[in-house]
């Protein structure tokens, strides 16, 4: 409609509300329906006579009535004050003959309620709203478990979205059960089954962030079997900064479903190698080498020098770290410690590990107090398939930075090792197991350098981590591919990982191998079973045909292990911190060892891969490799058809 027959259409019913008030406060007044007499038309004139220039005065008609909000109603409360004096007076103060005094009082306040109701409808209809009060019926249902502080807020941060409509909290305290919080029930938890249906439940959101790992397993299994999503907030740290936000709900991690408690990390052992000097990380840019920056960044070394191959990469924890010593301050200054900004020098370094004139460089250089090698080729079939440079890269370049090491007086040396280093089946893992032999060795002599090596399990959101894969893979609707049904991993968050590496490398003393506590393995299967049930969703077998997502079985790919170790031996010693061991590994002399690695060197330049694998047997103890030669270069020289569609996979 024009703006002009809109203002019109406001004015006619604003007349008809005046006549009608007039009425209804004439049958208030005397308690009975009145019949309208010729007498009563003055006040119904003197309503409309008054009341329209007023609201013309105050700009009710000027406004946009599916917009209009607060200030249009105060601007009505404004118009009908005066109004409501103006008519009080004629008709009570003053009196009109045939008109009762008190209509004078009623009728403005009647008048007052009509107008503001006819502006909310219109803003209802017009703005929209109604539609949105439709639509949320339509979103999806959710219940919050937790009716703490970050469930209120989060109900507060659910309330003012869009995307899901909030039907309640579950909660253990049964004091709180049947009770009104914010206006929504809470509910017992053993009484989800039932409100599923009942309610229209789709999601669940987990508000719980302080309870303990192990009780938040115990919540999740009794949650998997239900045909609802369960999502969850972060820990009580993340929380403590500020509000809850909608932001702040992620996805379940696989921490979520290990019930594993994280140890506080020692203090000393963490300063012990880092605070206050020259620290050097090969592959800085990777999963491991990043964190271990990141964790480093924040003892306050005097230097930091991050040595990377990947240009990319450098760049990437470079900028990230210039951005993080800058907002830091020292922690270790006490009082005032927020004025005192944390005096780190970063330097990016391009360089591989395997050029030696380029590390020995570096570290003369620099001459660094400390030495963190985690650049290493660690993807299994990428490996199997191009083992040569594997083999280069994962031996010869930890040799070359332990040689440069000890060349400039490097005070400590740790290699970040795996748990495919115990009895590997593939080229990966036996190249881990001869850089710790390389260390091995040339800590038995005597020298300037204290060589250690830590050897773990996977690491959560490390590059090939199955937990993202799976993720996606539910996301798009299935299948969740697997490689076989028993296959089981360890698995340790990045973070905790590369404190324990540090604490571990604090505690070396020559020619160590450490081994970190990783918790009880996790079949695979049961990881993917979990992560389909936590989703809402239904596993689809042959007794379960109507189910949501398959879970096949590819088979295991080229040098796969159904199950990693992290002991070659037995009797592991403990150390001063519960989560690392120190192994008894055997190891050869570097007189005889070195003969191994010129051998090993003339095979791979010969491209002679199968003596190159005779070789690792030899040497790597407990070394089976699994099927025939996979290498590509191999494969194509001897004209056999290789294994097709592999890919990359920690």
């Amino acid at each position: 409609m024009p703006r002009f027959a809109k203002r019109v259409v406001a004015v006619a019913v604003d007349v008809s509300l005046c006549v009608l008030t007039v009425w209804l406060a004439l049958c208030l007044r005397l308690e009975h329906w009145v019949r309208l007499e010729p007498v009563h038309g003055w006040a119904m004139l003197g309503s409309v006579l008054l009341a329209l220039p007023l609201f013309v005065r105050f700009g009710l008609y000027r406004a946009i009535f599916r917009y209009a909000g607060w200030n249009a109603m105060v601007s009505l409360v404004q118009a009908m004050a005066l109004y409501g004096l103006f008519y009080a007076t004629l008709f009570t103060v003053i009196s009109v003959p045939g008109i009762p005094r008190t209509v004078g009082v009623i009728q403005p306040l009647l008048l007052m309620a009509f107008v503001g109701f006819s502006r909310v409808v219109v803003r209802y209809w017009l703005g929209g709203l109604y539609r949105s009060v439709l639509q949320r019926k339509d979103m999806p249902g959710v219940l919050i478990y937790g009716a703490g502080a970050a469930g209120r807020q989060l109900a507060a941060a659910l309330a003012r979205g869009t995307e899901h409509r909030l039907l309640g909290f579950l909660d253990d305290d049964a004091q709180l059960h049947g009770n009104s919080l914010d206006g929504r029930t809470v509910y017992p938890p053993a009484a989800l089954a039932r409100l599923i249906p009942e309610l229209g439940v789709t999601d669940l959101l987990l508000a719980l962030p302080s309870i303990t790992h192990r009780r938040r397993l115990q919540v999740l299994e009794s949650l998997r079997h239900l045909p609802v999503r369960v999502r969850t907030m972060p820990g009580m740290s993340d929380l403590a900064a500020g509000r809850v936000s909608l932001n702040d709900v992620r996805e379940l991690e696989i921490e979520d479903l290990l019930g594993r408690e994280p140890v506080t990390p020692d203090a000393l052992l963490l300063q012990r190698l880092v605070h206050d000097k020259v620290v050097l990380i090969t592959g800085a840019g990777g999963s491991i080498g990043s964190e271990l920056c990141r964790q480093i960044a924040a003892c306050r070394p005097r230097t930091l020098l991050l040595v990377e191959n990947s240009e990319f990469a450098l760049y990437q924890i470079h900028h990230e770290l210039t951005a993080l010593v800058g907002s830091q301050t020292d922690p270790l200054d006490g009082e005032g410690a927020d004025d005192v900004p944390m005096a780190v020098t970063l330097v990016p370094l391009l360089a591989s590990v395997q050029d030696e004139e380029r590390m020995t460089q570096i570290m003369q250089t620099w001459r660094p107090n400390a030495v963190y090698h985690a650049a290493a080729y660690k993807h299994v079939p990428l490996v199997e398939h191009n083992p040569a440079q594997g083999l280069r890269n994962n031996v010869w370049g930890t040799l070359v930075c332990a040689r440069s090491a000890q060349a400039a007086g490097v005070g400590h040396f740790v290699l970040i090792s795996t748990d495919k280093a115990v009895r590997p089946t593939n080229i990966m893992g036996a190249s881990k197991r001869m850089a710790e032999l390389v260390l091995q060795a040339l800590a038995a002599d005597p020298g300037p350098t204290t060589f250690s090596m830590v050897r773990f399990g996977n690491v959560l959101g490390s590059s090939g981590s199955v937990v993202p894969l799976f993720r996606q893979q539910i996301k798009d609707g299935g299948p969740i591919t697997l490689t076989h049904p028993d296959i089981t991993r360890y698995f340790m968050t990045i973070p905790e990982a590369a404190q324990l590496v540090i604490q571990a490398g604090a505690m070396a003393q020559g020619g160590d191998v450490f081994v970190l506590d990783m918790g009880q393995p996790v079949r695979i299967m049961d990881l993917a079973q979990r992560m389909v049930e936590l989703s809402g969703l239904q596993v689809k077998t042959a007794l379960n045909p109507t189910g949501d997502i398959e879970i096949q079985t590819t088979g295991l790919r080229p040098g796969e292990k159904l199950y990693e170790e992290l002991l070659i031996g037995d009797d592991p010693q403990p150390t001063q911190h519960p989560r690392i061991l120190r192994a008894r590994e055997e190891f050869q002399p570097w007189s005889a060892f070195q003969h191994t690695l010129e051998a090993l060197s003339a095979a791979l330049t010969a491209q002679d891969i199968p003596a190159a694998r005779v070789l690792l047997q030899r040497s790597v103890q407990g070394y089976q490799p699994t099927g025939e030669v996979v290498d590509w270069v191999h494969v194509a020289e001897s004209g056999v058809t290789g294994p097709a569609g592999s890919h990359p996979s920690r």
